[in-house]
């Protein structure tokens, strides 16, 4: 059923979230480090180990699916609540971390797609 997927789904934030929030006491910082990615990742784990073993129908399946269409906007609506005009007024350590991260990120292009490889396309068949 598509409500396992969905509660599978519900688990893995709530335990992301537990995640975030001991790290952020454990590095001293007032706040949830990283709870999404730890929730996604988890996801990711549990999800393969559960088809893996049989566990997991297509059913369920669409329950998490419909969550990952709706991901990168519930993202976007997190990302806007954020405080930027503290993070910059605060020092220019948000703006340094954005653009060395953005920078890493377009350079590792072109080593994930050699690592992907790359098909050849062949036009002159018919």
């Amino acid at each position: 059923m598509k409500i396992y997927g969905v509660a599978i789904l519900a688990g893995c934030f709530l335990a992301g979230q537990w995640f975030g929030n001991m790290l952020g006491v454990w590095i001293d910082v007032p706040g949830n480090m990283g709870g999404v990615a730890f929730a996604m990742f988890l996801l990711i784990l549990l999800n393969e180990k559960m088809k893996k073993h049989g566990y997991f129908d297509s059913e369920s399946e669409k329950g998490i699916m419909f969550w990952n269409a709706m991901y990168i906007p519930i993202v976007v609506a997190m990302s806007a609540t954020q405080n930027v005009k503290a993070a910059l007024t605060g020092g220019w350590v948000a703006v340094v971390v954005g653009i060395v991260a953005t920078a890493l990120c377009l350079l590792l292009v072109p080593a994930l797609s050699r690592l992907a490889g790359k098909k050849k396309l062949d036009l002159d068949r018919n």
